[in-house]
């Protein structure tokens, strides 16, 4: 019998044949290497990058340095937290006023699951859409004192989208350097014209904006709140004065300043004492301090009804499961009622970096808020003072290049309400200690790195 061969088969087999004798007439090279090519441009291996990849791990392998990264922890974390069954001082958390198994949450979690299920089953537009959704938008929009608000299964998505949506290719997005990934992302989405400005250098910004704000349709700046790898947090004020200069919109991204930032923790306009609708945009998180998941914009009610009808990373996703909904809702009603926590968060802040400082460590840009970085310089040191802290029972991840600038590899310290004075001030002692030993060991390894 003779063996049939699709249509689509032979098609594919005809593009090969092309491609490979295109191959040969620019390069002049024999069959077997022109299918060697073929193999390779099919194996994930070659993907840029995955060279490094596997250098960095042979190295740790064999300095006995581990990988610091997708440690399975047993329980819930917070403050602390348990590794392959060992208690542990953590550092690592975003859980910053310890609301993240809070009994009232967690009866919310269930009345939620009891009423809805676990999932929405659909995007809001189809069947999703749950009364717990609105009154969680409601309250978003109350707490920021602006007309609505719309909340996204994913945070990361939420600037992605967004972006990407409300900017075009006439169109200008400016953004801090230090900005995080998914603001940068969503600029290249957008197809707009990109410019980056130095961290916090809002001269910088206003000259830039001078020089070409005339060539485009519409401008958005983009800001942290505050700023996720360094702790600090920019000049509001001068932001809405530039914005206003060059007629241009602010987004400001909440996601690590709700509860951190203000008096009551309500964020960086409290912080400021500035009316939140001078801000266009207010796009924040709801996996720190409101222990759950997800994204959320704020505005004016032209910019959620146009998100919420045109923007593909809403409209065509699946809705906020009703139980992330319900739980973060009672989270922001815990964060209004209870300021003592925000309090508590704020001096720890401050007093985890006079601790660091005190020591002699390089607490980079931060700002005594609760990110504090622990600045190393080199990734390997970084990666290796982690570990060490680890096997002391302490539990703080290593940030490194790319992530942050070359030579401003790090271990990033998140603080939270529930940690206490004496353990802030362990883990000061343990880091200072650890990274004079751990330098010492780099410079005898110098040679061989």
């Amino acid at each position: 019998m003779t063996k049939r061969i699709s249509p689509l088969a032979s098609a594919t087999r005809e593009r090969l044949r092309q491609r490979v004798e295109a191959i040969q007439d620019a390069a002049s090279i024999s069959p077997s290497e022109v299918v060697a090519a073929e193999l390779k441009s099919t194996d994930f291996s070659t993907l840029p990058g995955y060279d490094e990849l596997r250098f960095y791990r042979s190295l740790g392998q064999k300095f006995g340095i581990e990988n610091p990264y997708f440690r399975t922890h047993d329980g819930r974390a917070g403050s602390h937290t348990q590794i392959a069954g060992k208690a542990l001082l953590n550092f690592s958390s975003y859980d910053y006023l310890g609301l993240n198994g809070h009994p009232e949450i967690v009866a919310a979690a269930k009345a939620a699951i009891d009423l809805y299920g676990v999932s929405a089953s659909a995007s809001r537009h189809v069947a999703g859409e749950r009364p717990v959704h609105h009154a969680l938008e409601q309250a978003l929009a109350q707490h920021y004192g602006v007309a609505d608000s719309l909340v996204f299964v994913s945070g990361y998505a939420t600037n992605l989208g967004v972006i990407g949506h409300l900017m075009g290719p006439k169109d200008l997005v400016i953004y801090d350097s230090l900005s995080h990934n998914s603001i940068v992302m969503g600029g290249v989405l957008s197809g707009a014209g990109r410019r980056s400005f130095p961290h916090n250098d809002l001269d910088s910004l206003d000259r830039m904006l001078t020089l070409s704000r005339g060539h485009f349709e519409r401008a958005l700046i983009v800001v942290e709140g505050l700023y996720s790898m360094d702790g600090d947090y920019p000049d509001l004020r001068r932001l809405i004065e530039i914005k206003s200069k060059h007629n241009a919109w602010l987004m400001v991204d909440e996601a690590h300043a709700l509860g951190v930032l203000g008096k009551n923790g309500f964020g960086t306009a409290e912080h400021f004492g500035i009316d939140p609708r001078q801000v266009d945009i207010w796009m924040g998180t709801l996996s720190k301090t409101l222990a759950g998941c997800g994204g959320y914009i704020a505005g004016c009610h032209e910019l959620v009804e146009y998100l919420k009808l045109t923007a593909g990373v809403f409209v065509y996703s699946v809705a906020m499961p009703p139980v992330i909904a319900a739980s973060t809702l009672k989270a922001l009603e815990i964060l209004h009622r209870e300021p003592e926590r925000v309090s508590k968060l704020q001096r720890n802040g401050a007093t985890f970096r006079a601790l660091a400082l005190a020591r002699g460590l390089d607490t980079g840009n931060g700002a005594g808020t609760a990110i504090c970085p622990v600045i190393v310089a080199d990734s390997a040191p970084a990666i290796m003072l982690s570990q060490r802290l680890l096997e002391r029972g302490i539990n703080v991840q290593p940030v490194t290049h790319p992530a942050v600038p070359a030579k401003a590899s790090r271990l990033r310290f998140f603080l939270t309400a529930m940690h206490t004075e004496a353990e802030m001030a362990a883990a000061i002692g343990a880091t200072a200690e650890e990274l004079g030993q751990v330098r010492g060991r780099m410079r005898a390894l110098g040679p061989l790195l």
